[in-house]
């Protein structure tokens, strides 16, 4: 049985789906589809806490499907701008994870990771997939993973 990673961007899925279709992503279905095709050993959604009582309950819901939900402080700057990146810290988790997996899954349109799933297919062996909103996802992503799968209405919740 195959031993598989997940690794959400939480923020880059929210808006890239609701960009390109108005709906949000079907966390639950996608667990489903993934645990048919070998253990979920580790699964990871990265959000920004804003301490608000929608993300709350979102973040619950996401733990009690099976991800373990990690938080960074939404930081509002003086010009107006916000930050809340997590690219480091999903980079850190794959590289700490991937020695141990067949498979890791990443959810993501961000080009930054690129890198990151060429390295670990050279170093590690595993197997890389994409999931992301195909219009909104950097081609260097979709051509570093072995498998890309765009997001398509029957993973979304509309």
């Amino acid at each position: 049985m195959s031993r598989i990673a997940i690794f959400v961007d939480v923020q880059n899925i929210y808006y890239t789906t609701r960009q390109a279709f108005g709906c949000p992503f079907n966390y639950r279905k996608f667990w489903q589809e993934i645990s048919k095709q070998g253990e979920i050993v580790h699964a990871y959604a990265y959000a920004i806490e804003r301490n608000d009582d929608g993300q709350k309950k979102f973040q619950d819901a996401l733990r009690h499907i099976g991800f373990d939900v990690k938080l960074k402080p939404y930081i509002q700057r003086k010009d107006g701008s916000a930050k809340g990146d997590w690219d480091v810290g999903i980079t850190i988790d794959v590289m700490d994870t991937a020695p141990d997996v067949d498979k890791v899954i990443l959810l993501s349109g961000d080009g930054d990771f690129d890198l990151l799933l060429a390295h670990i297919k050279k170093r590690y062996g595993v197997t890389t997939e994409v999931y992301g909103v195909e219009a909104l996802t950097a081609k260097s992503l979709i051509n570093s993973a072995d498998q890309y799968h765009s997001i398509l209405p029957n993973l979304l919740v509309c």
